[in-house]
Order: structure tokens, then sequence, then C-alpha cells
């Protein structure tokens, strides 16, 4: 047994304990969710009751291949934009084009950034890499901070040294960074921007619980949706509120499917040099899950420094376009793409090439033969890429609902959270293991388990 699992399995036992086991401590620990306004629908955003826990081995190597990768991402953008050829290869739509083409005013190809990492006792794999904004960086660091005070993790933390993992100040100096490199010189205000949804979500009620901390430390900030914007005289506003700092939350292909990509006041504002945009349009060309066929591609990344190289191996799973064609695999030169997936099914996973679409991610084990190959004629038919499957790991997880308490197996995702280029949080993000049937979600707090 590992050192995790040990600390798992000292954790458990807690819970079972006398002071633990009537779950007093839970309602307590609820009512603290609740005056922090870490509540949706009348629930806590979080129904778990254990947290997630790495060593710090384990987040150094989060830190050092999620820069390496951070890094390979921007170099591959930089080559894409130089080449018509590479760009065709991420299905970027021509208004997508026409946004990435325009210069934000700093460096980064992306300020904030997102992994979803399989840890697995001495083994790691990144199986996306996401260039927006971390989902969950606020409810992540109260849940850790609330979480730590609770009596079970009190109990716990008399044997074991645990370390917090925050986020918002990390973020908020990213954004400050960012403009200043822009070339902003007075103290900025922010809108933190949104697609307007007709319903309140996890995300949208984290933004206004963000804006109010960003806020009490000096930087005004309000949640705006791009059909609140207006731009005259040089000037980004919401109502009577100006603007300096847009914080994106929407992916560019939904703005520019819902609104005008040439004559908005946002992109007016953008091409303008008016708002400093984070992330820029272009960090969009990270969502598309084609990167990884580029980032995977030998002949591109043959200039690419070693450690890179080494890492890009090492650490990200073989990634193709799906068309009709003969590509490189795993060190075989030429494979028929096609057959290749339905050969290799059970290794096998089809993602859509980007998320905002409603279409389905397709797991070989997970199906029969029939029903994959149903899926792989529909993959070659809209924009999809085949991957190597990353197992992600599973962990057993108490869970409370109607005042009881059960374990659950979970998948669990560690979600590195990279903020110019370097990895500097991260949360976890837990769905039911497969082959169970749960509709239990979200987040938990995480934290290193540290030597003591």
């Amino acid at each position: 047994m590992n050192q995790v699992d040990e600390a798992i399995a000292r954790y458990h036992k807690i819970l079972e304990t006398e002071p633990f086991r009537d779950l007093g401590w839970v309602e307590q620990f609820h009512a603290t969710l609740r005056s922090r306004q870490l509540e949706l629908a009348g629930r806590p955003v979080s129904p778990f009751l254990r947290p997630n826990l790495v060593t710090r081995k384990q987040f150094d190597a989060l830190v050092i291949g999620g820069q390496l990768l951070a890094s390979a991402v921007d170099k591959i953008r930089q080559l894409a934009m130089a080449d018509t050829a590479l760009m065709a290869r991420m299905d970027l739509l021509p208004a997508e084009r026409m946004l990435a083409a325009v210069n934000p005013g700093y460096k980064h190809f992306a300020v904030t950034g997102l992994l979803d990492t399989a840890i697995e006792k001495g083994h790691m794999r990144f199986s996306d890499y996401s260039a927006a904004t971390p989902v969950g960086v606020h409810y992540s660091e109260v849940l850790g901070d609330v979480f730590f005070e609770t009596g079970p993790a009190k109990e716990f933390r008399k044997k074991h040294k645990l370390t917090k993992l925050g986020g918002v100040k990390f973020l908020q100096a990213a954004l400050l960074k960012a403009y200043k490199e822009f070339g902003g010189k007075k103290a900025p205000q922010v809108a933190i921007l949104e697609m307007k949804h007709p319903f309140e979500t996890l995300e949208s009620r984290e933004y206004h619980l963000l804006a109010e901390g960003f806020t009490e430390h000096g930087v005004p900030t309000i949640v705006a949706s791009p059909e609140q914007l207006e731009y005259k005289n040089g000037v980004l506003r919401k109502g009577e509120f100006v603007i300096d700092i847009v914080y994106r939350r929407m992916k560019t292909r939904e703005f520019v499917v819902q609104f005008d990509p040439n004559n908005h006041p946002l992109v007016r504002a953008y091409r303008e040099g008016a708002v400093c945009l984070v992330n820029s349009f272009r960090s969009d060309m990270a969502q598309k899950k084609a990167i990884f066929d580029l980032l995977t591609d030998d002949t591109l990344l043959a200039h690419f420094p070693v450690a890179e190289r080494k890492a890009i191996r090492a650490l990200i799973p073989t990634t193709r376009v799906v068309s009709e064609r003969h590509v490189a695999w795993d060190g075989v030169k030429q494979v028929d793409l096609p057959q290749f997936i339905l050969d290799k099914r059970e290794r096998l996973v089809l993602r859509p090439n980007d998320d905002t679409e409603e279409r389905q991610t397709y797991v070989g084990t997970e199906m029969t033969a029939v029903a994959w190959e149903r899926a792989v004629r529909t993959a070659l038919r809209t924009p999809y890429v085949v991957q190597e499957n990353v197992k992600v790991p599973t962990s057993m997880f108490p869970v409370y609902s109607y005042g009881s308490m059960s374990l659950k197996e979970m998948r669990v995702d560690v979600q590195p959270h990279v903020y110019l280029g370097k990895v500097q949080s991260a949360s976890s993000w837990l769905t039911p293991a497969a082959g169970t049937f749960s509709t239990v979600t979200g987040l938990t707090p995480t934290y290193i388990l540290e030597p003591k």
C-alpha cells in the first residue's frame, strides 16, 4: 500500500469513529458552505466527504510536465498561424481564424489554462489541454479552506501534513500582469464575460463570487454578457462601468455563432487595442482536440527542445484527426486510419474536435464492435479525433446523500491550473466510474500530502 492509499484508509477509519459516525459534522460543514454561498439549488456544490490527495512528488511532476506542455502548445500555435495547411487541420471556422489573427497585445498564447490529468501511482498522462479559465478555481479554494477545518480533517492532520492549493490570487495576478504587458497604465476594471443562460449554472454563480472577491482585493469587477456591452469613443462599457480587462468565459465558436464577429462592440474594442482580452481569441486553437494531433506529429516536433519532445511522448496520448488517410502511429509509419480505428477499438477513444458542439465521445472499451463501427462512420463525417485511451484512475469516495453516507467508486481527474505558462494550483473533478450508475459528480478539495 502506497503513501496515498494508506492515508485514504486512515481517513475512512476516522469517519467510522464515534465522534463522526452520526454525521453531525457534515451538517456543520454544509452550514458553513451555505454561509459562503457554495450552494446550488439548495444543495452544497460538492457532495463528497473526502479530499483528493496527491503527493509532493506527484504535484512537482504536474508542475514540470504541465509547463513543458504549455510551452509546446504555444510553439505549435505559432507554427499553425504561419502555415495555412496546419491551420486547416485545426478545423477553425472562418470567423475563428479571423479573430485569431488579431494581436492581443501580450505575448502569452493563453494567460490561463487547464489540464486534464490521470495520475496513478508513479504514472501520469494528460488527456486534454484547455486554454480557458479553470472552472471551479474559486469553489476549489473555498472548499479547501472550509474542509480543512472539519472535524475529520483536523483528526487526520494529527498524523498527516496537508498543504492547501489556492488559485484565486494566482488568477488575479495573471490578469494584472497580462494587462500591464498589454500596456495598461491605470488601475484596471474587469468584466467577467459569459454567455447569458436562462437559468443559473454552477459556473455563472461562481463568477459572481469571483467578481466580489476581485473587488474586495482592489480590482473592481462585474459579470457581463456580450449583449450588454457598448463601445463608443474608444471605451468599452457595461452601462456606466468602464471595462479595461475582459475575462472571457465563453468559447469563440459560441460567440461567433450568436453575434456578428465583425461589428460586435467587444471585437471592435479588441481590434483597436482598447481592451485587454483574457484569454485572447487565438487561444481557442488549443480548445480543438486537433492540437494533440499536431503535438504528436514527429515531423513538427523535430526542432523542439529535447525536454519538450520527451515530455510529449511520455505524457500525451497519440492523437489523429479522423479522415480517410494513412498516418504514422506510435512508430508505425503508415497505417490505414479508418481500418486501424476499427481494429484497435479497445485501445482507442473518439472525441469531437470541438467541445462546444453537441457531439458524443465514444470509448471503445465501453462499446460493442457494431456500435463502434457506427461511431467511426460518424467520426468520418464530422470533425473528430481518435486518441489512445487514457485510463482515468478510480478511488472510493464517501458521498453524502439524503442524510446518509455511502462509498462510491469515482474517476479522478486532477486538473492543474496554468497561469502565464506556470502550473500554480490544481483542482480535482470526480465522475462515476465506468459501469456504475450515479448522478453524483463534481469538485472535491485537493491537498498535497506531505511527510510529517
